[in-house]
């Protein structure tokens, strides 16, 4: 009896709670029902936040995406890059191939009085007291010894051994070179040997005590001695030296051939 009084007023109490809280609801300023409310205040964050993520991993993905293009840019670049430096060196080559052409074409023109064969330096040794070098034409190319090479300017040496593709040249400035020269005003003759101080200067001996020798007198060869033809040019008088005995005097003379820049010569093959 008691237990179903006490059942009883339960059931009214929250009968009665319950059509309070409609009433509240109802009179509120929202337009939304109780339980809309209620999912909408727990359904709103969560979908911010899948929102947010979304954006975040869309533009995550968008950065991934950019970069893998900017490697795909990167890498064909670097293509076209290494074209242009093989075009580059290509052209350099074609460049160098045709300035050689046309050193060998300006020799033969300046000594056509000669037959040579064209070659270029391939090796050097211009120490202190070796003054050589190597050329890339031999004994295959009708190259022997003692023929006589030439630069643009003027007088390089003599061939001193030859191989079959190669040949050695001594150079008129190595220290044991010792060339017959004359001078061009007076025709007089004199020697001109390589030295040790300059690799651009001749010291010019025995020169006749009563020649009237000059600063900027022209020398070439004489053609004495059964090496070097007549008349090529080895350099001009820089300085002369006079001493007590005029049997001792010299004078030195700088090359018409730059040794440091030769690249291209002619071997004379006939005299």
């Amino acid at each position: 009896m008691y237990k179903n009084r006490k059942a009883g007023i339960v059931g009214i109490i929250i009968t009665i709670i319950i059509l309070i809280l409609i009433v509240i609801f109802s009179n509120g300023d929202s337009n939304l029902s109780f339980f809309e409310n209620v999912a909408s205040n727990l359904v709103m964050p969560i979908q911010n936040g899948m929102t947010y993520l979304k954006n975040k991993i869309s533009g995550n993905n968008t950065f991934f995406t950019d970069i893998n293009n900017l490697k795909q840019e990167n890498e064909e670049l670097k293509k076209k890059n290494s074209e242009l430096e093989q075009s580059l060196r290509e052209l350099e080559n074609i460049k160098t191939q045709n300035e050689t052409l046309k050193e060998y074409l300006d020799l033969a023109e300046k000594y056509g009085e000669y037959k040579t064969i064209p070659g270029y330096v391939i090796n050097k040794d211009i120490s202190n007291y070796s003054k050589t070098i190597v050329i890339n034409i031999g004994k295959n190319d009708g190259v022997e010894e003692n023929m006589t090479v030439i630069g643009d300017q003027g007088l390089v040496g003599h061939v001193v051994s030859v191989t079959d593709s190669t040949a050695k040249v001594q150079t008129i400035i190595d220290t044991a070179s010792s060339v017959s020269c004359s001078m061009s005003t007076t025709k007089e003759a004199i020697v001109c040997k390589g030295t040790l101080d300059d690799k651009s200067l001749l010291k010019a001996m025995y020169i006749p005590t009563d020649s009237n020798i000059i600063q900027g007198d022209s020398i070439e060869t004489s053609g004495l001695g059964g090496i070097y033809p007549k008349g090529i040019h080895i350099g001009t008088v820089k300085k002369v030296t006079n001493t007590q005995n005029l049997i001792d005097r010299y004078a030195l003379i700088e090359t018409a051939v730059d040794f440091d820049k030769l690249d291209t010569v002619l071997v004379i093959t006939n005299k």
